[in-house]
């Protein structure tokens, strides 16, 4: 992770504050939608990000899509809104009773019967070789968490919020909604730091939960630290050229430019069907949106996506180099 670049560009932003407040009001309506967006997908939620700002900005429903799918974007919302409440608040304030009001927002109307309360049952990561600790220790691991961020770890900010998000979750002290609560909680170090919020993105999703098991079964973290450093160099990014310009990201759906189908990006991209298919299924190219009869829509973005994907492939990387090289890139 590099500090001292996070740190020039941090300075920036410092210095431009206060920002305008329309400025401050576009980017926070687009980080509402997208960090919604991207941790609910991350967990298989299978709500586009077009479908999400629907839901959370007119109420709506989609046809189609499960309840649980729109809980989720909306749980995830209101919880997203309260951390920021908190914000005049420091790290070290974030004690086992904010933790648990995050995740009992995430699964409030889901699982109603656990959401804000630690399990007390024995988990595993489907797919996953890394060994959770005995719900047994939980109370007392949690405690010891809260004592580590109140004895105000010597690290960069962005470091205790990577650091805040894996320890939460290698205690995993949920039966469910550990991610989105640790994604929750690594923002809100962020802001309470005076960072912007960082996003995962959904084309990094296998990186993150490879570097993430990578740790948990004795690996390095610095896999992890550089994901999310570069997540949140993108969001300082993401502020100084709204700032610059004088205004926010738009969001790109179907209204914003034709969308692609998969026959037109592979024919642009100069790839097979089965390729992108392919690509698609190992989330190196995202779906910007699916048709009722199931059809797979791209945005123009992928297809220099694509392109980027076969000249890495063409210096004989592997698909996990790859990977990791669109993670960090």
């Amino acid at each position: 992770m590099n500090t001292a670049r996070l740190a020039r560009k941090f300075k920036e932003l410092q210095q431009a504050r206060p920002l305008p407040l329309a400025v401050l009001a576009n980017l926070d309506a687009w980080l509402r939608v997208e960090l919604t967006y991207t941790s609910n997908a991350i967990e298989g939620n299978t709500l586009t990000r077009a479908e999400t700002a629907i839901v959370l900005e007119k109420g709506l429903t989609i046809a189609g899509k499960p309840l649980k799918d729109h809980l989720e974007a909306s749980n995830h919302a209101a919880a997203y809104d309260w951390i920021k409440t908190l914000v005049k608040k420091k790290p070290h304030d974030i004690d086992g009773s904010v933790i648990l009001k995050v995740h009992g927002m995430v699964l409030k109307g889901i699982d109603d019967e656990n959401a804000g309360h630690y399990r007390r049952v024995p988990v595993r990561i489907a797919g996953s070789s890394a060994l959770m600790p005995n719900a047994a220790k939980v109370p007392a691991l949690m405690q010891a968490f809260a004592g580590w961020l109140a004895g105000k770890p010597k690290l960069h900010p962005a470091e205790l919020a990577a650091q805040a998000h894996y320890r939460l979750v290698t205690i995993h002290p949920f039966s469910d909604g550990n991610g989105r609560t640790a994604r929750l909680l690594m923002n809100l170090v962020l802001i309470q730091s005076g960072y912007p919020p960082a996003i995962i993105r959904t084309q990094d999703r296998a990186f993150y939960i490879n570097s993430l098991e990578q740790a948990q079964t004795g690996g390095a973290l610095d896999d992890f630290e550089e994901l999310i450093g570069k997540a949140v160099e993108r969001s300082l990014d993401l502020y100084l050229k709204a700032l610059h310009e004088e205004e926010a990201p738009v969001r790109l759906d179907a209204r914003q430019g034709k969308l692609l189908k998969i026959g037109e990006l592979a024919k642009q991209a100069g790839e097979s069907v089965p390729t992108i298919r392919f690509w698609v299924k190992e989330g190196l190219i995202d779906v910007a949106r699916r048709t009722r009869a199931g059809y797979q829509l791209f945005d123009k973005t992928m297809l220099a996506r694509a392109k980027h994907i076969r000249a890495l492939q063409e210096k004989r990387l592997s698909l996990e180099e790859v990977r990791k090289k669109l993670a960090t890139d």
